[in-house]
């Protein structure tokens, strides 16, 4: 049982050390946000528009 806690620790371990390795590539290597830059949300052009709808059933 003491074997496997101890494999289990060092697991935790690993992943906790790959997470942080991908934080700091993602922050060293990310685009710099500036205030007031545009934030692009992608959507299909042919998605409905539920704002119609939402403002419609309202009472």
């Amino acid at each position: 049982m003491k074997r496997i806690a101890t494999w289990a620790l060092y697991g935790v371990g690993a992943l906790a050390i790959a997470y942080l390795a991908l934080y700091a590539y993602a922050a060293f290597t990310g685009r710099d946000l500036q205030p007031g830059d545009p934030i692009h949300i992608f959507r299909k052009p042919d998605a409905p528009s539920y704002s119609v709808l939402s403002t419609s059933l309202r009472a």
